[in-house]
This record gives structure tokens, sequence and C-alpha cells, in this order.
């Protein structure tokens, strides 16, 4: 997931108090709560065959976290597509390079799906972007932040939705964040990757149980 120096978490923090409304997580209650990631396997997809055998096991998930990393662009004017797709099951996280494992179509069978629930925050625009490197029809996306905006939260960023639901600090790295996410993949990629699909679902399902998010069938 790209977060620039223009995203929308950093639009709200420049807007004065008086045109903020609702509730706001703030960086200090974030960092006073307990650091969390995901500790479970990962696997790391670099080819056709193994990228087969992920959406096998990923078909019989009913909510997916949903997340893509980009390489960033330091020039105006040009833009890279997304390198990476992260799919969170339940159990196990899967890595796609895309450039190296078949590419977006052998994932259609879950992004196609309108009985799957891929969740995330900003899903729109990465929805948007991997359809630039293939078309394909996206049911069943869900951006989490449409609606925690609705119950009064005025953060839309992951790390801040997270604190606030689910008590618990994501440790962000800008390093690993900006990093260049078309060549192989160092550890610290891979895990940095994996947790904000695995938070992604664990958001959802959390504001699903409360009923903040009507429940996906």
């Amino acid at each position: 997931m790209e977060e620039s120096a223009d995203s929308p978490e950093d639009a709200e923090n420049a807007l004065p108090p008086a045109q903020r409304g609702g509730h706001r997580v703030e960086k200090e209650f974030i960092e006073t709560l307990p650091v969390r990631q995901w500790d479970g396997p990962i696997e790391l997809i670099e080819s056709e065959r193994d990228a087969e055998r992920a959406i096998q096991f990923l078909y019989k998930e009913r909510v997916l976290g949903f997340d893509t990393e980009t390489r960033p662009s330091h020039t105006r004017g040009i833009t890279y597509l997304p390198s990476i797709l992260q799919l969170a099951g339940e159990d196990r996280i899967f890595v796609f390079r895309l450039d190296v494992c078949g590419g977006v179509p052998l994932t259609f069978p879950l992004l196609c799906h309108p009985r799957k629930a891929k969740v995330g925050v900003a899903v729109r625009d990465d929805v948007r972007h991997l359809q630039t490197r293939a078309p394909f029809d996206a049911p069943g996306f869900i951006d989490i932040a449409d609606f925690t905006k609705k119950a009064g939260v005025e953060n839309t960023g992951l790390r801040a939705l997270v604190a606030h639901y689910l008590g618990f600090q994501m440790k962000k790295s800008k390093k690993i964040q900006t990093s260049h996410w078309e060549r192989e993949l160092s550890k610290e990629q891979i895990k940095y990757a994996a947790n904000d699909a695995w938070f992604s679902r664990e958001l959802f399902l959390k504001l699903e149980k409360d009923g903040i998010i009507p429940a996906f069938e």
C-alpha cells in the first residue's frame, strides 16, 4: 500500500481543528499501545505453479485481507504499476510478485469472485492500478474506511484504525514502505507487506462482528 506525503491521512492532518469532525486517533495515543504483528506462515509467490496453488488454498476463505505495493516515483509525471499483491487468509498470507508469478490474471478466481470479500483501506486506488495491468470486474471489494468514517472516526489510515478498534500498534517503516518493490524482496519487505494484509482482515472481522460493517455473505 503506497502512502505518499499527500495521502488522505496526511491531508486530514493538515486541516485546522475547526474543520475536523468526529473522533480523531492521535499519534501519541497509537504509540502507547502494544506492538503486534503477524507471526504465522507467509508464502512468497514467484512462479505460476505457486500462484495457482495459493489461489486454490485461499479459495476456501470468505474474507481476504487485500493490499498492494508499488515502486514509488520521485519524478513528476512518472508512475509505476503495482508489483506486489498481498492476500491474507485466516492462517496463511501470500505475497505475490506479479512480475514473475504470471501477473494479475492468475488471481482472477479470487479478485473477480462476488462472494469473496477483499478488504482493506484505500482499495479503490489499488484495484484501479491492478486493472491497468489487466482489466477485470471487481465485485466484493470493501474499503473499511467507508464504514469507519460513518461511525465517526476521522482517520482513514490503516494504522490509526487498527489502534482505535483493535488496540494494537502497527510498526510502520517509511524506508520499507518507499523501497523498490520490483526487485527481489527482503525479509523485511515480505513481513511488511504481509502485516498490511493481515491487519486489514483482522480489522474488517472486528468491525463486522461489532455491526459497524454489515455481514458479508
